[in-house]
């Protein structure tokens, strides 16, 4: 019998976690949202509510939508009560892959048996975290893209253990929440992740050479390519630390010094400039437009 989809669990209330939890409730879902940290559950919470308000101011929400979709989302504290009665369960925690490890043991132990585990990660071995599952033929890649609502790609990774069963099933889910999905194995950096990273790394070694100014470089393709976005303003929307982790996994997986991140993209990151969520990063987004800076550690 077909598995159906009334619960989800989100794992982490992050940028990533809360825009997933807004896309579920806005697909019909019961979602719970957890996080280990209060605040950043109160966070998370606070994302969704603002997406919606001013989804609103623009015209492209109605008051009776917000109150219908709130009804299906709620913050939960607790691991084990936001994910024991659930039918899908997705993580959405820093690319470490340990703590995904650690989460994947717990979601075991403490979701149905039924339930189908799904991992965020951009990068990281999805075969990896079905065997740390124990329940590794319901276990599958779901990467979303930033921002979550509005992103329609939804990349599917099998683990070599996935089943057919689920894999279809993740491909149903994704319909169901307007995405349009593409199915990928389990080899590192899979489709999107191993492209993008290669091109923002490339585009951080053109500013420190200087080539061109930050803006520049994104306007060239952005409008030489058609990209609808640079890739300099895409590494800090996704986040400078997030890059690096998989810059760095990838490194490791394929042993190849082509994704050895930049020298400036590690300096970025030790001093905290992790992008637009920091308030700097290849930009300076204290304004709230993105400005190049004057300050870079070229």
């Amino acid at each position: 019998m077909k598995l159906s989809i009334r619960t989800v669990a989100i794992i982490g209330a992050g940028t990533m976690g809360a825009g997933i939890a807004q896309v579920c409730a806005q697909t019909g879902y019961k979602t719970n949202l957890f996080d280990a940290f209060p605040e950043g559950l109160e966070k998370g919470m606070e994302v969704i509510n603002d997406f919606w308000e001013k989804g609103i101011a623009r015209g492209k929400t109605t008051p009776e939508q917000k109150a219908k979709w709130s009804q299906n989302v709620q913050a939960v504290s607790d691991l084990k009560g936001a994910v024991s009665n659930a039918d899908l369960v997705i993580e959405a925690v820093p690319e470490i892959p340990e703590l995904k490890h650690r989460i994947f043991v717990d979601l075991h132990k403490y979701a149905p048996p039924h339930c189908i585990l799904a991992t965020n990660t951009s990068g990281l071995s999805i075969t990896d975290i079905a065997n740390a599952s124990g329940r590794s033929d319901k276990v599958i890649g779901m990467h979303f893209f930033n921002p979550v609502p509005i992103m329609k790609l939804l990349e599917l990774i099998r683990a070599d253990t996935t089943s057919d069963e689920t894999a279809a099933l993740a491909e149903s889910i994704g319909k169901a929440m307007g995405k349009t999905t593409i199915m990928v194995n389990d080899i590192a950096g899979f489709a999107t992740s191993r492209l993008g990273v290669v091109l923002g790394n490339e585009a951080i070694r053109m500013l420190a050479e200087g080539v061109a100014s930050a803006s520049d470089i994104d306007t060239a393709m952005t409008l030489g390519y058609r990209h609808p976005m640079g890739p300099l303003e895409l590494t800090d929307l996704v986040g400078l630390d997030v890059r690096h982790h998989i810059l760095e996994n990838l490194a490791k997986a394929h042993d190849d010094d082509r994704y050895i991140p930049h020298p400036l993209l590690s300096a970025l990151v030790k001093a905290g400039d992790l992008g637009k969520k920091s308030g700097s990063g290849i930009y300076n987004w204290k304004s709230g437009e993105k400005q190049n800076r004057d300050d870079l550690p070229l």
